[in-house]
């Protein structure tokens, strides 16, 4: 149950990260001056490398040991088991989108309005509760 509990911790962490950066990214787009474009990328770096990342990493490595000590034998044929496999590999590269996202910030490159980032603000939310219905109800 340890094991659980810390691998909960890490997602709730990295979840956070996934929530917070985009919205940071809103008001970054949203940002005229120097001042507040500087201040944005020092937040977005210490958020996505200080929080986030280190974040998703402890997830996928809790989530691995659980699977290998726990679930693999009893749920490897199980379809809600590869569907939330699939959901984190993409929401994996969700998180890696938002480290180019930060990199296009951070050298001016960023071309995006903040409306788009609110769009884009939803998306870890529809993983969330995809996630969680298939862990918790494990549906098929």
């Amino acid at each position: 149950m340890w094991l659980k509990a810390f691998h909960l911790i890490t997602m709730v962490t990295w979840f956070a990260g996934l929530f917070y950066l985009p919205r940071l990214f809103v008001y970054h787009a949203m940002s005229d001056d120097k001042t507040s474009h500087d201040r944005f990328v020092i937040m977005e770096r210490k958020l996505y490398y200080g929080i986030m990342t280190p974040g998703m990493i402890l997830t996928f490595v809790l989530g691995i040991w659980i699977l290998i000590d726990y679930g693999w034998a009893i749920y490897s044929s199980s379809g809600w088991l590869h569907t939330k496999l699939a959901l984190l590999i993409l929401l994996a590269g969700y998180h890696i989108q938002c480290g180019r996202w930060l990199n296009d910030f951070k050298n001016d490159r960023n071309y995006h309005s903040h409306v788009y980032f609110r769009w884009i603000n939803e998306i870890p939310v529809i993983f969330l509760i995809a996630i969680i219905i298939l862990a918790v109800v494990k549906p098929f």
